[in-house]
Formats: structure tokens, sequence, C-alpha cells
């Protein structure tokens, strides 16, 4: 995923800050961009061959995302959280996709059962890290979104982009890649069900489960 696969717009000037915006994020999730990394305005129009304004409008988007800090007299920066705040995300997960799932299991037609399927396919089929979280991270949110509830999505989107590039790795080390793929199956078998309850239970469980990964594996490396 680069810059220049990001669908273009009819007017590119109010595109490229999205663009610009959509590229980090990428790079921030997939760890290409590692937690106090300055972001530069004047490195990244270089790269992006862009003027400063649409690089300041992405960075400013990226802060309300979460994933951007401008520290006292400094300047942008990747931001860093610790342990703590991440279990607080998650926590903010579980309540928030599980209501946003009972309510979208009902409205789900076959074409959104379909995208599910592909994206779990998308992440067998994926050969890069960074890769299967951006399959996963769109799993999640295509799961909510026949909810129908925009503000809701949007807080999802905001909690699962900050949790991404902390939570995969841990989990991938504690259970391996097959675990959570196991349960992103039980749960789209429960949507194809039309059993809300049911699939809300199993992304609940699968948020907790990665919490708990995600503390155990924290204190192993203390301890060891």
């Amino acid at each position: 995923m680069s810059i220049t696969q990001k669908k273009g717009s009819s007017n590119p000037a109010q595109a490229l800050p999205h663009r610009i915006r959509d590229q980090l994020r990428f790079d921030i999730l997939t760890g290409a961009l590692l937690a106090g990394t300055p972001l530069k305005q004047d490195e990244l129009a270089a790269r992006f061959q862009a003027s400063r304004i649409p690089v300041r409008e992405a960075l400013r988007q990226l802060e309300t995302e979460g994933l951007v800090a401008y520290p006292l007299n400094r300047g942008a920066v990747v931001i860093r959280m610790d342990v703590d705040q991440i279990c607080e995300l998650l926590d903010i997960r579980i309540a928030l996709e599980g209501y946003a799932v009972r309510a979208a299991v009902p409205n789900m037609a076959r074409a959104d059962l379909e995208a599910l399927e592909a994206l779990l396919r998308a992440y067998d089929e994926a050969d890069s890290v960074p890769d299967r979280v951006d399959a996963i991270r769109r799993f999640h949110l295509a799961l909510c979104a026949p909810a129908n509830n925009t503000r809701l999505r949007r807080l999802i989107e905001e909690y699962g982009l900050n949790t991404a590039r902390y939570t995969y790795e841990v989990m991938s080390q504690a259970a391996g890649m097959d675990s959570p793929q196991a349960d992103h199956h039980r749960i789209l078998e429960a949507c194809r069900k039309q059993d809300g309850e049911l699939a809300a239970s199993l992304v609940q469980a699968h948020i907790l489960e990665t919490k708990k990964n995600l503390v155990a594996v924290h204190r192993m490396r203390q301890e060891g």
C-alpha cells in the first residue's frame, strides 16, 4: 500500500492532505514510523512532493485520530503509548464494538458477508505483517459498518487505529497467526446465522484476549 495506490479525487488539491494522511497513518500503524519519531514538515513535503500546507493539514488530522502529538515547544511526533493506555483503549473497543456488532448483524446483507469473507481471505494471503494488520483492521470496521451509525463508526475507527500497531505483534507472539484468524471465522459464522448477540460476545471476547496477551507479554518482557 502506497500513496500512489490511494483512489484519486476530482479535486487533487483537496485530496492531497487525505492521501498524505492515509500513507502516514499506514506507516505509523505498521511500525515503519516508530513511536517518538519526529514528523518534520519540510521532510514530509519533500517526500510527497507537496507544499507544507497539505502536510500540515494531514498531521492535524492524524492528531485528531490520536496517532500524532505536538509536545510543548516541539513539532509533530508519532505518539508513544504505554501498556496501561493501550489497555484503556482496548476496554473502550470492547464496549463500542460489542454495541455496534449487535446493531449491525440484523442489517447485514449478502454483500456485507461477502466483504467480510474477502477480508479474511486477504489476511490468509498476506505475506507481510503490514498487510495482515490492514486486513484485520478493515475486517473490524466492516463488521460495525451495517450498524449505520457514522459517529459510532468513527469512534471505533479511531480506537482501532490506535491499538492495531501495538496489539498485532503481541497477539502473534502469544497465540500465533492462526488463533486470531480462527476467532474471526467464528465471528463471521455468527453473522451468517444472524446471531447478533453471539457475534458481539465473540468480538468482545476476542478483544479481551488480545488485552490479556498484551499484558502477559509486557510482564514477561519486564521479568526477562
